[in-house]
């Protein structure tokens, strides 16, 4: 019985992070290209709308990490859900570039049910249960959260303008939105003897790690936002951005999954090194080619990566605060939402200015490098370990 409702508990975690972050986040970015043709959006003004998209998930993520009343994290996590199919819906409901500034920010807002609260949900769950506490395969929901809507896309695009197909996804989410809202289960506080003893980060320690994931969180905002209308502006890529972003979503579902199973062998910090790197190779490749095979590489070497340093990411801290989990998450995600504010819109100035965006692509990889060192410094500082009574 038990196992059923851990796949059930799992399911409904994958449910809500397509919905919330394969949907009503990610679905802009395949969408783009077409808004770009079919409608006034500017180059600039996509990369706003990105921006204000992460201004609002940083909103929300700052609410989770101020907040111990579980009771409210659970009904914001069902708003959120309502929210992410409500404002995909009413993105083609409107032309107007404030109103989709709007319903991009509270788009973002929703994404914290996904990526922090679920996934806090789920972490808590599992150890409550006395099952293996693993985030590997919840966070498979971001990558079926870019590959089935961009299949979708990829299908709509010969039939439907880009209102219709926004108006289609968001249809289409309701299908991620039942299974999310019925399964989840509720939180409940996790109870620690008084004997047991845990490692207490110290702040020094945070901090690096902090800043850290902010640098990976501009390493995948930028190829995460604009990368199907970069391959679209190569000649060689024309047409084929959707299906490559399609790729991109197939090599990440069972990435995290399989990150868990590095992590164990080779330790968290070690592992995310590993994926920083092939990040940084991932983010260059379509500065120095526009072959097809290269950049279909690149698109799988960064879908499996960007997923797995948030699953790693997430998993880490959540095991070092197991009182309150997604508050802990949540606050480490917050640098991380800041580099996703002013990425987008920086790079979205670059490219209007230099006409393309190998500029921002490679400032970028530089950012990931300097991830890398705050990483391997994380690695050399020790724990004080302190005990509970």
């Amino acid at each position: 019985m038990i196992q059923v409702q851990r796949i059930k508990v799992i399911t409904a975690g994958i449910c809500a992070v397509i919905l919330t972050v394969g949907i009503a986040r990610f679905t802009y970015t395949p969408f783009l290209p077409l808004m770009l043709k079919q409608t006034d959006l500017s180059l600039v003004n996509s990369g706003w709308l990105a921006t204000f998209n992460y201004i609002g998930y940083l909103m929300g993520v700052l609410l989770v990490s101020f907040t111990n009343n579980l009771s409210f994290k659970f009904r914001f996590y069902q708003c959120c859900l309502l929210v992410a199919v409500l404002s995909t819906i009413a993105m083609g409901m409107t032309t107007e570039l404030y109103g989709w500034v709007v319903l991009r920010f509270i788009a973002g807002v929703s994404g914290t049910a996904g990526v922090i609260l679920s996934s806090g949900f789920v972490l808590s769950w599992l150890k409550h249960h006395q099952l293996k506490p693993e985030l590997g395969l919840h966070f498979m929901g971001l990558g079926l959260g870019i590959a089935i809507p961009g299949t979708a896309v990829v299908l709509m695009n010969h039939f439907f303008a880009w209102d219709s197909q926004w108006i289609l996804m968001g249809l289409f989410g309701i299908v991620f939105f039942i299974p999310a809202w019925l399964w989840i289960p509720p939180p409940h506080s996790t109870q620690h003897k008084a004997s047991q003893t845990l490692a207490e980060p110290p702040r020094s320690w945070m901090i690096k790690l902090i800043l850290a994931y902010a640098c990976a969180g501009v390493g995948y905002v930028v190829s995460a936002t604009f990368i199907v209308a970069i391959l679209e502006n190569m000649p060689q890529l024309a047409g084929k951005g959707d299906w490559i972003w399609v790729v991109l979503g197939l090599a990440a579902a069972p990435a995290c999954f399989l990150w868990d199973k590095a992590a164990n062998k080779a330790g968290e910090i070690n592992t995310l090194l590993l994926t920083y790197v092939l990040q940084t190779v991932a983010i260059l490749i379509p500065v120095l080619s526009d072959s097809l095979l290269a950049n279909l590489i690149a698109a799988a070497i960064f879908g499996c990566t960007f997923t797995g340093i948030v699953s790693l990411m997430l998993t880490f801290i959540g095991h070092k605060f197991p009182k309150n989990p997604a508050k802990a998450m949540a606050r480490l995600t917050i640098c991380y939402g800041i580099a996703q504010i002013i990425a987008p819109a920086a790079a979205g100035y670059l490219a209007s200015h230099n006409g393309n965006y190998n500029l921002a692509l490679m400032l970028t990889a530089m950012i990931m490098v300097a991830g890398m060192v705050f990483l391997i410094a994380v690695k050399r500082e020790k724990f004080v370990t302190v005990n509970l009574d």
